[in-house]
């Protein structure tokens, strides 16, 4: 009454037959295969109820709903509404959307509307919405991520502040020579 299909069985190996020989040598095959790049996982998401005391440190995404009081370092720091964040943050990306008490590096950060930042921001790229809560001092560094950065001047300093200097250095030593000559 039924019968065995055999679609999924394994059948006979076919013996491969090369097609008429060509004058260019065949490619070599490959044992490699390339497989798709693994997917990014989602962000770690530490919810409104949560409290956590202590450092967090992931190469990854967080997001905070809950209360952290220790210092987070991430990729992506996604600071919700409901958050408070008592330490310093340290992230690629950092989107603040609730209040953070402390220093917060960032090669590119972002204050919402909702922000409320009590402490120092160092960043490459910053952005700050109208309504946003913010005190404390800004400062753009090329690499803000490392404590020991470097600090990039405004262009328009540069030139003032390089005459200015020199004549200043040069009194002073015209100065020293004479009170030592005197």
């Amino acid at each position: 009454m039924f019968s065995k299909s055999k679609i999924n069985e394994p059948g006979p190996k076919q013996a491969e037959t090369n097609p008429a020989p060509s004058a260019a040598p065949a490619a070599p095959v490959s044992d490699y295969k390339s497989s798709a790049p693994k997917p990014k996982p989602a962000a770690s998401l530490l919810s409104s109820d949560l409290h956590v005391t202590g450092n967090v440190k992931t190469t990854g995404d967080i997001q905070v709903e809950g209360t952290v009081e220790g210092d987070i370092r991430a990729h992506l720091l996604t600071v919700g509404e409901t958050a408070t964040i008592k330490g310093e943050v340290t992230a690629d990306d950092v989107v603040i959307n609730g209040r953070i008490v402390g220093r917060v590096r960032g090669l590119k950060v972002r204050l919402t509307s909702t922000a409320r930042v009590e402490g120092d921001i160092i960043h490459k790229t910053i952005a700050i919405e109208s309504g946003a809560h913010f005190e404390g001092s800004v400062q753009r560094q090329d690499d803000p991520l490392n404590p020991g950065g470097r600090k990039s001047a405004p262009a328009s300093a540069v030139p003032a502040a390089a005459p200015a200097q020199a004549p200043s250095a040069a009194v002073q030593a015209a100065t020293a020579a004479h009170k030592a000559e005197g």
